[in-house]
């Protein structure tokens, strides 16, 4: 659960004032907020990894946004609205059960940045394993070991209980047919209001992965998925990074028309700056740097289409969504609005679960599209250009804070052989390896880049050199102690690193190379251990 019972407790609370402020008194405003509500605390239980609440929260809200369309602007039938506290109840008795059966969240290491240097290595997560053959799913137990994953195995869902609940469930499929997969997958679904559930072992049909999706999983594998996909899925669950709030930069020139605009982003927890002259866009983007721009078409000395087409002189601001708001129906204006550099268009009046729904849909993308700009595709990592842009920040701060600062270069010891021996995928599985256990090991304020083929540029900030070098050597311990399965045998791998500690004057450049030295002073010195340059 990456939420506390007490933060989840306070969303359910907000959710269920504004029903009884609808149910009091029917009418449609309080109705639209009802459903902002209903949407808002659906994404919300999304994003937390909360999938069994949030399967439930979306029931309800898809009942709640089916009335939109049969609203006459009368009262509500009886009936209707008794149905409707049906499943406002149940939804409520199910979160309170939850957080009543579940002790309060333990906050990581990893988002504590005054926590000790070095890491701990007790158990991050827990995993329940439903399946009637144990053995043929040893690799896989084996191998998330090394990530701190614990794993337990049970031949059918109701043959062991568990003290709270895992975060991932797993279920076999192996020698079930699809009715009795779906049978259990449901089961488990109604037991467990936050796991993840994922079904192995599926038939590689459409049938079969739409059953199992519609009982309750949240990801499925086919028979033929390699172990390294699943590893990979399971890993990418367990790290808790999360995404920074949507940020939405509003320009409008009515004061009315913006508060109500950020009122209804603030509902979904979507952080927003409204601007009243489309002249400070400019400065506005670059201050705040927005995910997307909601744009009023008409302002005064200036439309929307009009600025737009500033925005989109300015390479940095090229991508960035923008979004039209305007009471002007005219499909002429939509579709030139379009070309000349918007993204969409939503009239005035606007459905506020509409616009919510369009906005979060667009940063999506948007972050979709910079991560693969930005991020190494097979490690997850920042790629080889982005982190030395992360290393001109840390610079810049350690400058500007007077605080230490380490820079690390790590290279996979004979990484060749292993590509020769085994092959490519299996180098890269190497790879991954190292990638998630550097992510699992490192603070959330440290950054981690793969810098080229098998080498990585790990930055540490606060860190003098020996604390760094401590922190590393602790990870080429731990890396050595992997078993990487291939073909019935197993094979480990080890690294070599470099640390050299920032001074005045030292450019990232210069601290790169420095580092890069050092990694191959300790490469010849018999690889497999961390060396470090103190500042002269």
């Amino acid at each position: 659960m990456s939420c506390s019972p007490e933060e989840l407790k306070r969303k359910s609370d907000d959710f269920s004032v504004k029903w009884k402020l609808f149910a009091g008194h029917p009418n449609f405003d309080d109705f639209v907020e009802f459903a902002v509500a209903a949407s808002s605390l659906t994404e919300f239980l999304n994003t937390r990894g909360l999938s069994g609440l949030h399967q439930s929260a979306h029931a309800l809200e898809q009942k709640v946004l089916s009335l939109f369309d049969g609203w006459s602007g009368l009262d509500m039938p009886d009936f209707t609205l008794a149905e409707l506290n049906t499943l406002v109840g149940e939804f409520a008795a199910r979160v309170l059960t939850f957080i009543q059966g579940n002790s309060s969240n333990v906050v990581e290491r990893r988002v504590q940045t005054d926590h000790p240097l070095l890491a701990d290595l007790t158990p991050s997560k827990n995993i329940w394993l439903v399946t009637p053959a144990p053995h043929t799913w040893s690799d896989l137990v084996t191998q998330l070991g090394y990530f701190k994953i614990k794993v337990a195995m049970s031949p059918l869902p109701g043959e062991q209980s568990v003290a709270s609940e895992p975060a991932i469930v797993l279920v076999d499929a192996n020698g079930m047919e699809n009715a009795a997969f779906g049978a259990v997958v449901r089961t488990l679904r109604g037991r467990f209001s936050a796991s993840t559930i994922i079904g192995l072992h599926l038939g590689g049909e459409f049938e079969s992965f739409n059953l199992a999706l519609g009982a309750g999983c949240d990801y499925c594998f086919d028979v033929a998925t390699p172990l390294s996909a699943i590893m990979a899925r399971i890993v990418k669950l367990c790290d808790n990074d999360e995404e920074p709030a949507y940020r939405v930069l509003v320009v409008e020139d009515s004061k009315t028309a913006s508060a109500v605009i950020q009122r209804t982003l603030s509902e979904c927890g979507i952080e927003s700056l409204a601007i009243a002259r489309p002249q400070e866009v400019l400065t506005s983007l670059v201050k705040f740097q927005p995910d997307l721009v909601l744009m009023d078409m008409y302002m005064p000395g200036c439309t929307g289409v009009e600025v737009t087409r500033v925005i989109r002189q300015h390479a940095e601001f090229l991508s960035v969504p923008v979004v039209y708001l305007s009471a002007d129906t005219n499909v002429a204006l939509q579709v030139d609005a379009l070309r000349l550099g918007g993204d969409h268009f939503l009239t005035k009046p606007f459905n506020p679960v509409i616009l919510n729904a369009v906005v979060k849909s667009k940063i999506d993308r948007y972050r979709s599209l910079r991560r693969s700009m930005f991020l190494d595709s097979l490690t997850g990592l920042y790629n080889h250009i982005s982190s030395k842009q992360r290393l001109d920040v840390a610079i810049s701060s350690a400058v500007a804070d007077g605080t230490p600062l380490c820079v690390a270069m790590l290279d996979i010891d004979h990484f060749k052989k292993v590509n020769d021996s085994y092959g490519h995928p299996v180098g890269d599985q190497v790879i991954r390896s190292i990638a998630w256990l550097l992510k699992q090991r490192l603070r959330k304020t440290d950054t981690v880049g793969r810098y080229g083929g098998e080498e990585f540029l790990v930055i540490l900030p606060g860190m003098h050199a020996e604390q760094a070098r401590q922190l590393l050597d602790a990870i080429r311990v731990d890396f050595g102690q992997i078993r990487h399965s291939v073909n019935g045998n197993s094979f480990a791998c080890t690294f070599s690193g470099g640390v050299c500690e920032w001074s005045a004057g030292l450019g990232a450049e210069a601290l790169i190379k420095h580092a890069d030295e050092v990694l191959y002073q300790s490469k010849h010195a018999g690889r497999n251990q961390v060396g470090v340059l103190t500042p002269s």
